[in-house]
């Protein structure tokens, strides 16, 4: 496939995903941009073994889980030479709330509490959630990007939507 038909038909969907990682518009189209000089660099080397946008995908979700553990190894360095703020006298390193573009005005609220919740799963339970319910994939496609079985996939859902439940239970609507 030529990489700018493919360029064209999956940034859209790549700069989502990686969006829902990040949680920060600006850093996500960066990430974006990194991910598609990878796919440039490396369509030479593609074995269709799989889709192409299952590759792709795998790329995306790879740099946005180095890119959050890159930003982790930072937060901590950050924390351990400077916890407090100077002039405010508060914590300086809390991550500021995150509401996805493409959550409807009435689901703004709604979201940043599912975002907030969705961090602090692991990291496998997080990619599987995002998939299915914010990127809306199939199981089959999801499983293949993840590069485990559907039962697999299946099992890691229930335990995000588990644990995303017990998270949000004091949520009001």
């Amino acid at each position: 496939m030529e990489f700018n038909n493919l360029y064209e038909n999956l940034k859209h969907r790549v700069y989502n995903t990686v969006l829902s990682y990040l949680q920060s518009p600006e850093e996500a189209e960066e990430l974006t941009q990194d991910v598609f000089l990878i796919v440039y660099q490396k369509l030479p080397e593609f074995k269709e073994e799989a889709q192409i946008s299952t590759w792709v995908y795998r790329i995306a979700i790879n740099k946005s889980l180095d890119y959050l553990r890159f930003k982790t190894r930072q937060k901590r360095f950050a924390f351990l030479s400077s916890i407090w703020n100077e002039e405010s006298g508060e914590i300086q390193h809390d991550k500021p709330e995150f509401v996805h573009p493409g959550i409807l005005l009435e689901r703004k609220e709604q979201s940043k509490y599912l975002f907030a919740a969705l961090n602090q799963l692991p990291e496998n339970q997080k990619t599987a959630f995002i998939l299915i319910y914010i990127e809306q994939l199939s199981y089959q496609e999801a499983s293949e990007i993840m590069a485990i079985s559907i039962k697999a996939l299946e099992s890691l859902v229930q335990r995000a939507k588990k644990t995303l439940r017990e998270k949000l239970i004091n949520f009001k609507y």
